[in-house]
């Protein structure tokens, strides 16, 4: 049994549903390779995916989860996640889940703090990384779902994301 406390976070101003997506440019690693890539050139709809760095618990749940149900497969949706892992880290981390998905590194958590979805990690001076978070964007980048963490961990209601992403 993992032994951990709950830890309620601090209120964030996130982006929410009826917000234009904050634009950024961020390396973007896929299976085979990384390029630098905005979020303006993904095609909509889109799910954001922020989760904490890469082989923390939460990313690895948070990640087989989304697997497993085979969010975007049938194109509904592209699926792309953010977190302050390097895109090697990301490179590795893609490997080991099998996962056809692709991760945008955002090491300084500037993309994050844009979303509002950043946490300081408790007791590691000047280290924050990004909490838990899920925005359904539509075909204009419109917030059409927006979940942020407020306790560590936590996990999104993925059916409730499913049934958004059926309705984008």
């Amino acid at each position: 049994m993992v032994d951990f406390d709950v830890v309620d976070l601090p209120e964030t101003d996130h982006v929410d549903v009826g917000e234009a997506a904050p634009d950024f440019t961020r390396p973007l690693v896929g299976d085979e390779y990384w390029s630098d890539t905005s979020l303006s050139d993904i095609d909509g709809p889109v799910a954001l995916v922020f989760f904490p760095m890469d082989g923390a618990f939460p990313a690895t749940y948070i990640w087989n989860e989304i697997r497993d149900r085979e969010w975007g497969s049938d194109g509904d949706v592209t699926v792309v996640g953010v977190s302050i892992s390097s895109p090697y880290e990301h490179k590795t981390f893609v490997d080991e889940r099998g996962m056809d998905y692709e991760l945008f590194s955002d090491p300084s958590a500037e993309v994050g703090d844009l979303y509002g979805a950043v946490q300081d990690l408790d007791g590691m001076a000047g280290v924050r990384e990004h909490r838990p978070a899920v925005f359904l964007l539509d075909d204009d980048h419109t917030v059409e779902y927006a979940w942020v963490a407020s306790e560590w961990p936590a996990f999104p209601d993925y059916d409730e994301v499913e049934a958004h992403i059926e309705g984008l």
